[in-house]
Order: structure tokens, then C-alpha cells, then sequence
């Protein structure tokens, strides 16, 4: 049943995954922001830390060209993506993304062809909750062979955590995933 008050304008599509066959990392946020889809960038709102992270970690950082960014994170074998194919949320907020019109991405075929994924890190806890409730009870025995862990959002909306903070948890990035804990934790 189609709602006429609803205009093709408040639907949020995501964007393609970054992505190369043997990522071993893959990078969960929840739904790109209106200036991410607006540039086709990730992460694209200059008060969004995560590049800045990036740039400590793997050395992409915020003042290198975008390609060059996303090149540097192939080379890691990190791959981005988010949560959501599309949802029904005013701006940009995570908090504003109306549950009932979520429609997450396609991650059994995903994980079918990346199958070296061992990591997935939510980019803050709306991607972990909406992971966990709307793709996890899909994956089957998948799900049991991957670390899921969840990291500080590095959206200009979390500011309860400063960038040293942020950069310390996300620091788990420079172990390979088989170098971590070894348990799933989110």
C-alpha cells in the first residue's frame, strides 16, 4: 500500500559499496547523509571524523582525493558500505530514519562473494541495532564465522567522545581480523 503524502524526495537511497573481492574488514554505516549522496562520497560531511581516523590509520586522509582515499582503503582490504539501501528519513540523522520504511542491502550475496570477510565494524550503534535486527537473522551459519564489532559513531551528531577516543577504538583496524579478540562482540 503506497502513502500519497509521501514524495519520491523522502526516500534516502545508499550508495554503492567500496569493495574488492578479498576485503577481510567490511565497514558498516547505517545510511549516507544527504551531503554524502549529494558528492557520492562516504562520509562526506566535513565534521564527519571519519576520514581524519582513516588518515591516522591507513593514511588516507581528508586532504587526499577521494579516489586516492577509497584506493588506500582497497589496499587494506577494508570495503564501506551501509546498513540500509534506502529509507524514509527527513535529513540526515540516523535518529530520524523511520523503522517501518527500512530496507537493508543484500548481504547474503555480499558475504557469498566476499568470502574473506572475517570483521564487520558498525560505524556507531544505529548501524549495529539495525544490522542485528533486520540482516542478522538472515545470514544462517555465515553470521557464526564473522567478528561483528561495534566502534564510536564518527558522526558530527556523537560528540560524547573525543577524536583521540574514537581513534583509539578504531585503531582495531591495524590488526587483521584473525589477530583479535577471537569472539564476536558488539
Amino acid at each position: 500500500m503506497k502513502d500519497s503524502n509521501l514524495s519520491v524526495e523522502s526516500v534516502t537511497c545508499g550508495l554503492q559499496p567500496i569493495e574488492r573481492y578479498d576485503a577481510e574488514t567490511l565497514i558498516l554505516g547505517s545510511l549516507p547523509s544527504k551531503r554524502s549522496i549529494q558528492t557520492g562520497e562516504y562520509f562526506a560531511h566535513p565534521r564527519n571524523v571519519f576520514w581524519r581516523i582513516m588518515g591516522n590509520l591507513v593514511d588516507a586522509h581528508p586532504k587526499r582525493p577521494y579516489p586516492e582515499r577509497v584506493e588506500r582503503l582497497i589496499a587494506m582490504r577494508l570495503a564501506i558500505w551501509d546498513v540500509l539501501e534506502s529509507a524514509i528519513r527527513p535529513g540526515s540523522l540516523d535518529a530520524a530514519i523511520q523503522r517501518e520504511s527500512a530496507r537493508p542491502n543484500n548481504f547474503r550475496r555480499f558475504l557469498r562473494e566476499h568470502l574473506a570477510i572475517q570483521r564487520v565494524c558498525f560505524n556507531g550503534q544505529k548501524a549495529a541495532s539495525m544490522f542485528e535486527r533486520l540482516v542478522l537473522p538472515g545470514l544462517g551459519s555465515r553470521a557464526g564465522e564473522i567478528q561483528f564489532v561495534t566502534l564510536p559513531s564518527t558522526s558530527p551528531a556523537h560528540a560524547a567522545m573525543t577524536f583521540e577516543q574514537k581513534l583509539c577504538d578504531w585503531s582495531i583496524l591495524k590488526k587483521r581480523p584473525d589477530e583479535g579478540s577471537g569472539g564476536n562482540r558488539s
